[in-house]
């Protein structure tokens, strides 16, 4: 370990969380294993328990956690400058990259190797999701309290997750104040200690346009609990099937697009935003989205020790929490019904059994990706074609 700086200079906090930023595939794990190799092991400007603490303090806010767990160390080692410079450095080399895939795979009339790219890699993602969420079993499980809710909370998801959409929320939301309700009961005098805002904002979902999509980056941003991959079944119905700013090949396209690049999954709410307006809604959905991630760190960090202790806050994760995993594998339903090539059945029977075998996610997508680009140049029908 190199000996420990007092305080980062903004430079060297943009240069770090950006290199992070740029080779950050994987998901969550690959961000965690990069911060701790950074912030604890390399520069020695967390111990490894005030790391842990930040990874279970960011675990408890809804959103993208390896996001905010970059935001909350930048803001640990360089305070609220840090907090912007290195939550940036983490987000922007992505969502540069995520841009440029998203004119070329959204374009009017884009090469038959690139649909071809998109439909095979698109194939895989119904294998993915599941994959996720059967990965956040272990962990939750044996934090769960009553194991019997968890089952019903995870029910309820995953129904959700597969037939309802875009009001996904609404059960999240509904399993955590449940179990909070259930514990209330038990623990007499014991008040909800939460704040409403979350419902209020879904009684202020909008019927279109810009407003409409940003009702679907605020949901990503702000509303999702259990891990990214839970921002799939909230996207889906808005952008697909509410809205219409996407064919379902063309998300499947957008969260595959996901996966492959840098830095978070949230990012993939920009594509999204790309086909409902352009390049500046792109922007506009990801700044909306990435918003309360800078807003739970700048406003309420000090806090994350009490917000740990809040016996509603645990009790409301407890319930959503469940719920989440559930909708990430329900996700997988409509997901896998929108792939119409017989050849993507092949695909992602395919990928499952290789994530099964723990490949790797990424390397998963862009095998199938290459697949579908072969197949296409050899003739074989692709979606759009």
């Amino acid at each position: 370990m190199e000996s420990p700086s007092a305080r980062p200079s903004p430079g060297e906090i943009v240069r770090e969380w950006g290199r992070i930023g740029c080779i950050g595939f994987g998901g969550p794990p690959a961000h965690i294993s990069l911060l701790r190799e950074l912030c604890v092991e390399r520069r020695g400007w967390l111990s490894a328990h005030e790391f842990e603490d930040a990874i279970a303090a960011c675990n408890l806010l809804p959103g993208p956690a390896s996001t905010q767990l970059a935001i909350f160390c930048a803001w640990r080692v360089g305070g609220r400058s840090g907090a912007l410079f290195g939550g940036l450095g983490f987000i922007v080399p992505g969502l540069v990259m995520i841009l440029g895939l998203s004119a070329l795979f959204l374009a009017g009339s884009p090469p038959v190797w690139v649909r071809g790219a998109g439909a095979g890699a698109g194939a895989a993602v119904a294998a993915v999701a599941v994959h996720a969420g059967v990965g956040l079993i272990p962990s939750s499980w044996a934090r769960a309290l009553a194991h019997r809710r968890w089952i019903v909370y995870a029910l309820f998801g995953g129904v959700a997750g597969a037939l309802v959409g875009a009001w996904l929320v609404l059960v999240l939301i509904a399993c955590g104040l449940a179990e909070i309700v259930v514990r209330r009961a038990r623990t007499p005098g014991q008040g909800l200690g939460l704040h409403v805002w979350p419902l209020l904002a879904v009684v202020a979902g909008a019927s279109g346009g810009l407003l409409a999509l940003a009702w679907t980056a605020l949901k990503v941003g702000a509303l999702s609990y259990g891990g990214g991959f839970v921002i799939v079944p909230l996207m889906q119905g808005d952008a697909v099937h509410r809205y219409h700013w996407m064919t379902d090949p063309q998300f499947l396209n957008a969260v595959a697009l996901g996966q492959v690049t840098p830095g978070p999954v949230t990012h993939t709410v920009a594509v999204v935003g790309y086909a409902a307006a352009g390049i500046g809604g792109a922007l506009l959905a990801a700044f909306i989205a990435f918003l309360p991630s800078f807003s739970f760190v700048l406003l309420g960090a000090r806090h994350f020790d009490q917000l740990r202790r809040n016996p509603s806050v645990l009790a409301f994760l407890d319930g959503a929490g469940p719920a989440a995993i559930g909708a990430i594998i329900g996700s997988a339903v409509p997901l896998g019904l929108a792939l119409t090539e017989p050849w993507q059945a092949a695909v992602l029977a395919a990928a499952a059994a290789l994530l099964l075998a723990r490949s790797s996610v990424v390397l998963v997508l862009l095998a199938a990706g290459v697949l579908g680009a072969v197949l296409a140049l050899l003739g074989v029908g692709v979606p759009g074609g």
